[in-house]
């Protein structure tokens, strides 16, 4: 059985205090060692400061994306280098945010993992359809042209460092969440994807789900089928409520 994982997306909301606060809280009340795996990814100028929070803990540091170069004349991005040197053993690529808002495609998406992956980070791959996707009936094409698009010339050696989370565009921050019988459609879909793509090392990638996860609905979520945990945005940045999250995940 899968370990599964839960993982804070701050996004670009956090200031350097603020940070020290909220996660020096979240250790104080959550019970190690963890049953499942936690990662916080914050702003690139709260990494330092969360890394000193959670050094002595099984808590992971996380980014929220990162550029394919080692080095050179990109102003403003950030290598994996970088990363691992601030602490990072994750990065979050192809949020539906950054899809939307900066215009990444999944050309830039699949630039940006082969290099996070061979200088050993493990990734976060964001998918997800739009309302209006979901409305004609096109979830299964989007998801599988997003998985392929990205995963499609990744080798199956690196399948271990890979977790896919699951967001419709519709739901992330909007308090709706999908249905469970959606979630369950949508992860089908994913997992057969991962089977044709990577064969019997699909099993290796864990398949979670995001958009509006709430203490109050992570247990259905966890139940279903192919769930491996989620990917958890707004509700992070308060500590009682991602505790409870991370208990009511069903292993911690």
């Amino acid at each position: 059985m899968k370990r599964k994982l839960i993982a804070a997306n701050w996004k670009m909301n956090i200031l350097r205090d603020e940070a020290e606060i909220l996660v020096n809280s979240i250790v104080d009340s959550v019970n190690f060692p963890l049953e499942c795996d936690v990662m916080i990814a914050p702003p690139y100028t709260c990494l330092d400061i969360v890394r000193k929070c959670i050094v002595n803990t099984d808590i992971e540091l996380g980014a929220q994306d990162v550029f394919w170069e080692d080095k050179g004349a990109y102003t403003g991005e950030i290598s994996p280098s970088m990363l691992i040197d601030a602490g990072c053993e994750w990065v979050i690529l192809g949020h539906s945010e950054r899809r939307a808002v900066i215009g990444e495609s999944d050309n830039v998406i699949e630039k940006k993992l082969k290099k996070a992956l061979r200088k050993d980070l493990k990734v976060i791959l964001c998918i997800g359809e739009t309302e209006s996707q979901r409305i004609q009936n096109r979830v299964s094409e989007i998801l599988g042209k997003q998985l392929t698009g990205v995963l499609g010339e990744i080798e199956s050696e690196y399948s271990e460092k890979i977790a896919i989370a699951y967001e419709p565009v519709w739901a992330i921050g909007t308090g709706v969440n999908a249905k469970s019988e959606q979630i369950l459609e949508a992860h089908s879909i994913i997992n057969d994807n991962l089977i044709e793509l990577f064969e019997k090392d699909a099993h290796n990638i864990r398949i979670l789900y995001g958009g509006s996860v709430k203490e109050n609905n992570i247990k259905e979520i966890v139940s279903i089928k192919n769930v491996d945990g989620a990917l958890v945005g707004g509700a992070s940045l308060e500590s009682v409520s991602f505790k409870r999250i991370i208990e009511n995940s069903g292993v911690c």
